[in-house]
């Protein structure tokens, strides 16, 4: 497995502006947040860290192949679907985890940089767990640029030409695939190499994230239907079912598995919600305004699925009349074509709801560059993060 160069090594809650969702913030929020300028990716080693996380989940998943056919050989579509998807995306998440267990490390570590580097690719399958159970409620088409995995499953079943509804076997297959990638992660996770101490430290947080992420898909599911209203609803959602799983947890993953203290994992709090949030933002934004050639699925999509994120809570609070009736019209509606949902897009440029969430997403990343300047951890790690916070939030796909 690759090595990272280099390897050798409470607050109160304030009224965000679109609504208090309760963001945990530092000192160093509360200051004017100054602007620098932006980092260098290379300082995160992200496509070394990519390769040596691909390498783990490769050989992870080589083994439950074999496990698998062993048992039965039409078996073997499942673990190759499970494959598929942690092959591709950014790596963010085993990133920010890796670079919270070096920022706070002792030298000597404990830990090998090898085994740190299995356990938190272990979190690309609870992503991937997550990306298929979410495919299936939002009933998506496609998913980086591949058909989603119950549509993948529903085509298998028409090819094989087997008996009964295929769309409700490739739900079901979809169901089981996402549940499989979930207990893997756990298994990956327990069998990555750390020590049993940091094991023992590491499962409080991996609980917490796993729980959250299972009750933000709750709250999305009650928005859709009209539950948790406006921006703070849409703010709500993005934490518990993206945001805190992508940067907040993850950071606290590699402080649990440093033995770090409570000064640590409160810096890493001051960073991770704001940045998470931004990155969630973000995500928002190109699923609606993004180029289908970079981000491998139509800028639609979203609107097609009638997803609420805060571009749509804000643009509803905005608009006239008519603006309404094109959003009860065509948001979530499958039977609008291209020039209603490019209607939708303009509607979301003339309300401003796409400058003020613009704004936000540059507001909370200036806010989780201060914390990550003031943290008391490695510089290496400091550099690495505010490189990763940038390119998170400024990123195209």
């Amino acid at each position: 497995m690759s090595r990272i160069q280099g390897s050798v090594l409470l607050q109160e809650s304030r009224p965000t502006g679109l609504g208090d969702t309760g963001r945990v913030t530092t000192r160093a929020q509360e200051r004017e947040p100054a602007v620098r300028p932006d980092p260098p990716l290379a300082a995160a080693h992200l496509d070394l860290l990519r390769a040596s996380v691909s390498q783990a989940l490769t050989e992870f998943l080589d083994g439950q192949r074999e496990i698998l056919a062993a048992m039965d050989a039409t078996l073997e579509p499942v673990v190759d679907e499970v494959r598929a998807l942690a092959s591709g995306g950014k790596r963010l998440r085993p990133a920010f985890a890796y670079w919270g267990w070096r920022g706070a490390r002792s030298t000597p570590s404990e830990e090998t940089e090898e085994s740190v580097l299995r356990a938190v690719a272990a979190l690309e399958f609870v992503h991937a767990s997550a990306l298929v159970h979410d495919d299936v409620m939002d009933g998506a088409r496609t998913r980086r640029g591949r058909p989603a995995t119950h549509i993948g499953f529903a085509s298998r079943h028409a090819y094989g030409e087997l008996n009964g509804d295929g769309e409700m076997f490739g739900t079901g297959a979809a169901i089981l695939v996402g549940d499989l990638a979930l207990v893997w992660s756990d298994e990956l996770l327990r069998r990555s190499g750390i020590s049993v101490p940091a094991l023992i430290r590491a499962r409080g947080v991996w609980d917490t994230m796993r729980t959250e992420v299972t009750a933000g898909q709750y709250l999305d599911l009650l928005r859709a239907a009209g539950g948790l209203p406006g921006p703070d609803g849409a703010l709500t959602v993005a934490r518990y079912k993206s945001a805190g799983y992508t940067v907040q947890r993850p950071l606290q993953l590699g402080a649990a598995i440093a033995g770090a203290g409570p000064e640590v994992v409160q810096a890493y709090t001051g960073i991770g919600l704001p940045l998470g949030e931004a990155f969630q933002l973000r995500d928002d934004v190109l699923g609606v305004f993004g180029d289908p050639a970079v981000t491998g699925k139509s800028a639609d999509d979203d609107l097609r699925e009638g997803k609420q994120t805060l571009l749509i809570a804000l643009a509803e609070q905005e608009t006239d009349a008519a603006g309404h009736r094109l959003l009860e019209a065509c948001l979530g509606n499958p039977d609008c074509g291209p020039e209603q949902f490019d209607a939708l897009r303009r509607l979301l440029e003339t309300t401003g709801a796409r400058a003020r969430v613009e704004e936000r997403i540059t507001e909370q990343t200036a806010v989780a560059r201060e914390a990550i300047a003031a943290a008391p951890i490695h510089a290496d790690a400091r550099n690495a993060l505010d490189a990763l916070a940038v390119a998170a939030t400024s990123r195209t796909a």
